[in-house]
């Protein structure tokens, strides 16, 4: 055995038996079997056929488009909950890359909305002395290159950060705490910008949505439609690459960082890959977030807004991918039937939801379930003439398989 054989060995035996997100899909951990590769496709294929059929149950066109936006939201947890469930990195300052992806392609629709004969947005006029477009917002002239800047936008911004916060060993609370102060200079950078931005008024008046007039019939449906599949790509994108080579390092790097180092494995760059995947989730939330919510404004991307993204992924699940989905929808779409009943009451009732589960249940609604299906199996496979001690095999660690970097 060489040394660095030894050392991974050694590194190994010495993690700690509660890593979570390395003991096979969540789906594996609810239930015994459900391990198989083709249970997952299965569970995969049913959601998005569900998603897809959901607007057959839900026949209002308002509220077609409420769960168009709370599938953007999801969206933006999938990817808080591969850097945090996976990464171990408490990002509050999810808000910069949605808003980022929502500028770029708000500012798209704002071109596209710009009255004939008129070369520049009304508040361009109002706020500024411009008298031709700005070179800011030329590139946006075109659907494609707005999109692609929604995605891009956000992931360059995301590594830069990174590099620079990560190559210091900056992470914990002083890591979260950097992300939450840069959601916050992010929003006043826009509102400071008035005439380049609209500032606190924010950009809005969309009533043409990729050529299509956002008060025909079907204009909520196909939004819900083109956001299903959004989530569905950026599931599909997320399991795959938790359950990869990298994801697999990833965790490692979450549960023991100076070992990974150890193997010859770089840190700084496995977490910033996470953050910059993170970002490119969320820029592509807010690029179908912007004509879905239909105004894009410095307010949705602050930072209460970005910790709200966060405690969707505590309440479904932290590290289990489809609990951060589920709690974003949960969340959301409750806030919004609780909020219309009792308006008041709504703060209150999100808050105490947080704090029950933190304290109570900080596996959120996944590690309940699976703590249900724990029992019931416990119980079925209890025998009356057992009378040793059972032996229980040993928990795979965050390290099994991964061999030191070459």
């Amino acid at each position: 055995m060489t040394t660095v054989d030894a050392q991974s060995e050694t590194a190994q035996s010495d993690l700690p038996p509660e890593t979570e997100a390395v003991r096979g899909s969540p789906m594996a951990r609810l239930a015994p079997g459900a391990d198989n590769p083709w249970v997952g496709r299965l569970i995969f294929v049913a959601f998005a056929v569900g998603l897809w059929l959901l607007p057959v149950i839900v026949t209002d066109p308002t509220r077609v488009r409420e769960w168009a936006q709370y599938l953007c939201y999801a969206m933006i947890a999938v990817g808080v909950d591969i850097v945090w469930g996976y990464g171990g990195m408490l990002a509050l300052g999810q808000g910069v890359f949605f808003g980022l992806g929502a500028y770029c392609m708000g500012m798209y629709l704002t071109l596209e909305n710009v009255p004939a004969g008129s070369k520049l947005p009304s508040f361009m006029s109002l706020y500024g002395n411009y008298h031709a477009l700005p070179w800011l917002w030329r590139p946006f002239q075109n659907f494609w290159v707005a999109a692609a800047l929604s995605v891009l936008v956000p992931i360059v911004a995301a590594a830069l950060l990174g590099l620079l916060v990560f190559r210091r060993r900056v992470r914990g609370p002083y890591f979260a705490l950097l992300t939450q102060a840069t959601a916050l200079v992010f929003s006043l950078i826009l509102i400071g910008n008035l005439p380049l931005t609209a500032g606190f008024n924010g950009l809005t008046g969309f009533n043409q949505i990729f050529g299509r007039s956002k008060y025909e019939a079907d204009t909520n449906e196909w939004l819900y439609h083109i956001s299903a599949i959004g989530l569905m790509v950026v599931v599909g994108v997320a399991l795959w690459i938790v359950h990869s080579r990298y994801g697999k390092l990833l965790v490692a790097t979450r549960d023991s960082e100076d070992r990974v180092r150890f193997l010859g494995y770089d840190p700084a760059l496995v977490k910033t890959v996470a953050f910059a995947i993170s970002a490119g989730m969320a820029g592509l939330a807010g690029a179908f977030a912007a004509p879905v919510i239909g105004i894009v404004a410095p307010n949705q991307f602050t930072v209460l807004p970005s910790i709200l993204m966060v405690c969707w992924v505590a309440v479904g699940g932290r590290g289990t991918l489809w609990g951060a989905v589920v709690g974003a929808l949960l969340i959301n779409w409750g806030g919004t039937r609780v909020s219309e009943a009792r308006p008041d009451d709504w703060t209150y009732i999100q808050g105490l939801v947080f704090v029950v589960v933190l304290a109570w249940a900080p596996g959120g609604l996944m590690g309940l379930g699976r703590s249900v299906l724990n029992k019931v199996r416990q119980l079925s496979d209890r025998s009356p003439k057992d009378s040793g001690a059972a032996v229980s095999a040993p928990t795979p660690t965050a390290l099994d398989g991964l061999e030191p970097a070459q």
